[in-house]
């Protein structure tokens, strides 16, 4: 299982997400100095959960859904998310 697969599995899980788009953009950060401590990723979440949540709240909740992966594998993480009244 790859990175973004993981990613993607843990915020669907943990968020009961609609939908979930994890893109690995580990390739653009070679050389970058915290590239080797873990990967760089653009996650787009939609989920009823985030109604009624502002953008610090929401960031918040992706962070806990990721739980020990922010702490290991994740090194960089760019997070857009959406209620589904967003849409």
């Amino acid at each position: 299982m790859t990175g973004a697969t993981a990613i993607a599995e843990q915020l669907r899980a943990a968020l009961a997400a609609e939908s979930v788009e994890v893109i690995d953009e580990s390739a653009q950060h070679a050389g970058h100095a915290g590239a080797g401590a873990g990967g760089h990723y653009a996650v787009t979440v939609v989920s009823r959960q985030f109604t009624g949540k502002g953008p610090v709240e929401r960031h918040r909740m992706v962070y806990a859904a990721l739980g020990d992966a922010m702490r290991a594998r994740i090194h960089a993480l760019s997070i857009r998310a959406y209620s589904l009244e967003e849409l």
